[in-house]
């Protein structure tokens, strides 16, 4: 962002979108007649204070300054040395002239991570935080971590013990809920205006403008539905968490793939439960077996609900995979677990955790990197799909 919109200068100096105690400075130091040179110290010095300009924004450049402004190069150039040397702006050889980034400065001085998941006993995170700390422990930061239960309440309570702490260098957080609209947003974009660090990990709340690293659910969503399309399969139903956010991006790629094979979406083939049914899925079994009656396949939201329904599949006398194939995601334990084990998709776990950590790293050193980043994955064959064209 440069200092200022050229087409709101050329014709007056300091005609902009200012209050009126901004005016007023300017017109004081104007019937004064303070040195040229000071007029503009005094006027970026103004606009860093009122955040017009923040940490890292670039300034034009001094012929372009010479030219709004009406000053002589020399004038400019002085200006601009005094700024440098009070520490509000640094010049980069070959680059330019830069508001200093002294909130890097702080924020490496501080020593905590916060790091908020949503469950402390899912097959998922134990491996995540093990790469999280095994990056942060090495740089020399400690790690608090924080557990929401996958509930708003719980997460209001940590995001507001955040938000009040001092002691914070960065953030790595798995938002509640993420399918769904948050009543927490407001404390997020709080951290965001402290200008805290923040990475979200496996999902993300699209209201907010923030980085994440996860897998690439919806590639993998479609690489699962592409498998099963290899082996036959054409009447292919899902069932989908409904209120986190990788439940809707795997739908989403359930939904791409099908329609790319030319295949009818069918509404009931569609299972969504919630967090509580994701506890106990005997409770949901009516439900799903009226809905899968007429599939040969599933695409399950990851093995938990897959290992569940399998278990459930077979009280019902349905066999795993003749008369129903299952695929799902995360290739944890589980699936592994069952006398038929499970086909899946892997997710990173450990490496989710490192990169997390590497990349939240990166973002205390420079606020303005990019560091979203996605995981690819691939179909682990095992026994819970059958090849129908055989």
């Amino acid at each position: 962002m440069y200092l200022i919109q050229l087409n709101k200068l050329v014709h007056k100096k300091y005609k902009r979108c200012i209050d009126e105690t901004e005016q007023d400075v300017y017109t004081e130091s104007m019937s004064e007649k303070v040195p040229k040179y000071q007029e503009l110290v005094d006027y970026i010095k103004l606009n860093i204070e009122n955040g017009n300009l923040q940490p890292g924004d670039k300034l034009y450049s001094e012929n372009e300054l010479t030219t709004m402004f009406g000053y002589s190069r020399q004038t400019v150039r002085h200006a601009i040395a005094l700024l440098v040397e009070d520490g509000l702006l640094s010049t980069v050889k070959g680059s330019g002239t830069y508001v200093c980034d002294t909130r890097a400065n702080n924020l490496e001085q501080r020593n905590r991570i916060a790091v908020v998941t949503t469950y402390v006993d899912s097959y998922i995170f134990p491996k995540t935080i093990q790469g999280i700390e095994k990056v942060l422990f090495d740089k020399g930061y400690s790690v608090q971590i924080s557990f929401t239960d996958n509930t708003t309440s719980r997460e209001r309570v940590v995001l507001e013990d955040l938000i009040n702490r001092d002691d914070v260098a960065g953030v790595i957080v798995e938002g509640t809920k993420s399918g769904l609209p948050s009543p927490n947003i407001s404390l997020y974009k709080k951290l965001q205006d402290k200008r805290i660090p923040m990475i979200f990990i496996n999902t993300f709340y699209p209201e907010l403008n923030a980085h994440h690293v996860s897998l690439n659910d919806v590639e993998a969503a479609k690489k699962a539905v592409n498998y099963l399309l290899e082996k036959g399969h054409r009447k292919i139903g899902t069932i989908m968490k409904l209120d986190d956010g990788q439940g809707r991006l795997r739908y989403l790629g359930y939904l791409k793939a099908m329609e790319k094979a030319g295949l009818p979406i069918s509404d009931s083939a569609m299972v969504w439960i919630d967090t509580d049914d994701f506890k106990q899925l005997s409770l949901c079994m009516e439900k799903i077996l009226s809905r899968i009656q007429d599939c040969t396949a599933l695409l399950c939201y990851n093995d938990q609900v897959a290992f569940q329904l399998i278990k459930l599949l077979s009280q019902r006398g349905i066999k795993v995979p003749d008369q129903m194939s299952i695929i799902s995601i995360d290739d944890s334990d589980l699936a592994r677990m069952n006398n038929i084990q499970i086909t899946s998709l892997p997710h990173p776990k450990e490496s989710l955790g490192e990169k997390a950590a590497e990349n939240l790293l990166k973002l205390i050193a420079d606020h303005r990197a990019d560091v979203t980043y996605e995981f690819d994955t691939r179909v682990v064959e095992r026994d819970t799909v059958r090849d129908i064209k055989k």
